[in-house]
C-alpha cells in the first residue's frame, strides 16, 4: 500500500536542512517565519542564547482588526511590523529563515515588506 507523505513532516525535514546552514548571532539574528492556515508568525531569534528578540504575528493587537487570515496582505503587514519592532531594538541586519516553506507567495511577501521597512538580508 502506497502512503501519501505528510506535507508538514516534509516541511520540517526541509527546515532542518536549512537550519544546518542558517544560524543567528547577536550581531545578525535569524528572522524565522511560520505560517499556519489561519495566521502568520515572524520572530527574530538569537541562536547563541536561544532567545526571541522580537516577534510579530497576525494575532498582535496592532494587526488584529486589519489582518484577516494568512494571505499576502496580512504577510505584508506582519513584515512591516517585525521590521519596525526590530529597528526600535537596534536590529538592522538579519539572516532570513524561510522555515522550510517555498520562497513564494506569503513568505516572499513578508520578506519583501521587511526589506522595504529597513531590514537587511
Amino acid at each position: 500500500m502506497i502512503t501519501k507523505p505528510n506535507r508538514n513532516e516534509l516541511r520540517k525535514r526541509r527546515h532542518l536542512r536549512v537550519r544546518k546552514k542558517v544560524f543567528g548571532t547577536p550581531e545578525r539574528p535569524r528572522l524565522n517565519v511560520f505560517r499556519s492556515l489561519k495566521h502568520i508568525y515572524a520572530q527574530i531569534i538569537d541562536d547563541t542564547k536561544g532567545h526571541t528578540l522580537v516577534h510579530a504575528s497576525t494575532l498582535d493587537p496592532e494587526l488584529r482588526g486589519i489582518a484577516k487570515g494568512a494571505n499576502k496582505q496580512s504577510a505584508k503587514l506582519v513584515g512591516e511590523l517585525i521590521a519596525k519592532r526590530a529597528l526600535e531594538k537596534g536590529i538592522k541586519d538579519v539572516v532570513f529563515d524561510r522555515g522550510g516553506y517555498i520562497y513564494h507567495g506569503v513568505v516572499k511577501e513578508l520578506a519583501d515588506a521587511a526589506r522595504q521597512a529597513g531590514l537587511n538580508f
